[in-house]
């Protein structure tokens, strides 16, 4: 081996440090090799754009352990793998965050929610690494919960320094190479890498802290289209009057310039509150009760991340407590009799404040409310074929059609 040119990455010392992270961590072994690395003196450490790759800097790589490398490549690839451009431009949309320092907050919040993890059993904690500890908060949570809990100031100053690159928060670099530079993931090839990143921590469940699990479900639980019609039903509820509206300085109004000496606050809305009551019957099975958990998680990023703002109860014959979501793996899913969702609906009514959203998940065989409810409502149907078949059984009435659900629900079938 040849000693690296002074000034030039030490290619050998970084490809050793990753090897070194795909035998700590072998279920992320196929991510980490997809990378392409990128020699940058524009970036502190190291960083990774939307496109996979891998920005490092040569005077880091000379300064920094070989077990600290390895550590750092875990991180940055954990950012894309967890998508966390994607999510933090999303929340950017929703909240108008904009400017460099907001996306420093989702930098630092998407790290809170790797580091809380990531490192012992093979891999050393990297110094400056940022954890939620360090911020005062509680392990465990998303990029978009710690968001919400922190703002810069003197616990964060040291943090100044923190770039992980338009991989982490989806603000473009200057020394991003772009979606047409040299050797960038297609969308078809970077979901092929989760695909079997999710596949190798399926395959041996418990190897993989919990946060990895989790992700694996939903990564093996693609997106529905459903999932954009709540969107859109959502979009629609906080537009309407009534949703909710409050008055914030940290966009100033833009009639501010109108009057001298004063700065008037903007018009701001917060997400809808949305109930979702979850079919529970017997005719409803155990797998498709594990769909509904997924999309429960799927309402709650779809509201920014709020879950104080989400709201789920089961329902069979009769409905159960409305109960705030915490984790979609922890809430209690009762039941196993009958159907009659009008228990639900009532039920969900009942909660205050009233929801902005109502969202029935359910294989649709069910008496509905004979009115419209007070508020918008999205029915996700499981898949009606074997739902019915599995009543013809148990009823054995050939001639049994179930219930439409009415024509005031947005309707669309789940997976």
């Amino acid at each position: 081996m040849t000693a690296p040119t002074p000034g030039a990455l030490d290619l050998d010392k970084l490809y050793a440090a990753r090897l070194q992270a795909a035998r700590a961590r072998p279920y992320l072994a196929t991510a980490l090799f997809a990378l392409h690395t990128v020699a940058s003196r524009r970036v502190p450490t190291m960083a990774v754009d939307r496109h996979w790759r891998c920005y490092v800097a040569p005077g880091f790589v000379d300064r920094t352990p070989v077990e600290e490398l390895a550590s750092v490549w875990v991180h940055e690839v954990s950012h894309l793998l967890r998508d966390h451009h994607g999510r933090s431009d999303r929340v950017a949309r929703q909240q108008g965050l904009t400017g460099p320092g907001e996306r420093l907050r989702m930098n630092i919040a998407a790290d809170c929610e790797i580091n809380d993890d990531a490192f012992g059993d093979g891999l050393v904690r990297p110094g400056g690494a940022v954890t939620p500890e360090k911020l005062m908060l509680s392990p465990g949570e998303l990029m978009e919960d710690y968001l919400r809990r922190f703002r810069l100031g003197p616990i964060t100053e040291d943090l100044a320094w923190l770039d992980c690159g338009s991989g982490a928060d989806g603000l473009e670099r200057e020394w991003d190479l772009g979606p047409d530079g040299a050797h960038g993931l297609s969308d078809r090839e970077r979901d092929a890498v989760r695909f079997r990143v999710a596949e190798g921590i399926k395959a041996r469940p418990g190897d993989a802290p919990e946060t990895w699990e989790r992700w694996a479900e939903e990564a093996f639980h693609p997106p529905q289209p459903w999932r954009q019609l709540l969107g859109a039903a959502i979009r629609s509820a906080a537009s309407g009057s009534g949703a909710g509206q409050d008055y914030s300085y940290g966009r100033p109004s833009r009639r501010s310039a109108a009057v001298r000496g004063a700065v008037l606050p903007s018009l701001r809305r917060r997400p809808p509150r949305v109930s979702v009551v979850i079919d529970t019957s017997g005719s409803v099975s155990d797998a498709e009760l594990g769909s509904a958990l997924l999309e429960v998680a799927a309402i709650a990023r779809a509201v920014g991340g709020r879950r104080d703002l989400v709201t789920v109860l089961s329902c069979d014959a009769a409905a159960g407590v409305a109960h705030p979501l915490c984790r979609a793996e922890g809430i209690p899913l009762v039941g196993g009799g009958g159907t009659d969702l009008r228990e639900g609906f009532a039920q969900a009514l009942r909660t205050r404040p009233q929801p902005d959203v109502i969202v029935a998940l359910t294989d649709g065989q069910t008496p509905w409310p004979a009115r419209r409810p007070p508020c918008r409502t999205v029915v996700g149907l499981f898949p009606r074929e074997l739902s019915t078949r599995r009543l013809r059984r148990m009823e054995n009435d050939p001639d049994y059609e179930p219930d439409a659900p009415p024509d005031w629900a947005r309707v669309v079938t789940i997976g």
